[in-house]
């Protein structure tokens, strides 16, 4: 270690200023002895630069582990509601071949008729756009709530991504003043 200041221009200063020499040289000694152990203490609360680049580092890994469990999150929503727009496709194509199916058969039956069933088929093609109508309100609502469960999700994820961002920035920025 390399003391700032000169011991022996202190020792003369303290001897030009009424101290003998002994009792100068214990003062200066003691001096030395309580910057040693307040460098010590300094040293002892100090990071080195390895230890700094492997905590950071370690932050590094663990916000990776956080963007690839975001990635999967995000595929295996959209997966799940792409699977579930699918089955709704299959069950209006469904429902509307069991109305057109249930026309053709009423068309068949009541040929003599034909007022009565222009009527029913008026009855029927209400009902079908009613039951269209309602299962598109219902998939139209299924999917905005997912959009804003999703639009949730993702800002849930960005504040999280800024809070460990300004942590780490903290922790960095503490290491640098505590280095300088």
């Amino acid at each position: 270690r390399r003391l700032f200041f000169d011991t022996h221009a202190l020792v003369c200063l303290l001897e030009e200023n009424g101290f003998t020499t002994q009792q100068s040289e214990v003062i200066v000694s003691a001096l030395v002895k309580i910057m040693d152990t307040n460098l010590d203490m300094i040293y002892k609360d100090m990071v080195t630069k390895v230890q700094q680049e492997i905590s950071l580092q370690q932050v590094m890994s663990h916000i990776g582990g956080v963007k690839k469990d975001m990635i999967i999150l995000e595929k295996s929503e959209f997966s799940a509601l792409r699977s579930e727009n699918e089955k709704i496709k299959l069950e209006l194509q469904q429902i509307k071949k069991q109305v057109t199916d249930e026309i053709t058969k009423v068309r068949a039956d009541n040929k003599l008729n034909l007022n009565l069933e222009k009527s029913r088929v008026k009855e029927l093609h209400a009902q079908q756009d009613r039951a269209l109508t309602q299962t598109d309100r219902k998939i139209d609502t299924e999917v905005a709530d997912l959009k804003t469960m999703l639009e949730t999700h993702k800002l849930d994820n960005i504040k999280y991504l800024a809070g460990s961002i300004f942590t780490c920035l903290t922790v960095a920025l503490g290491f640098y003043r505590l280095w300088i």
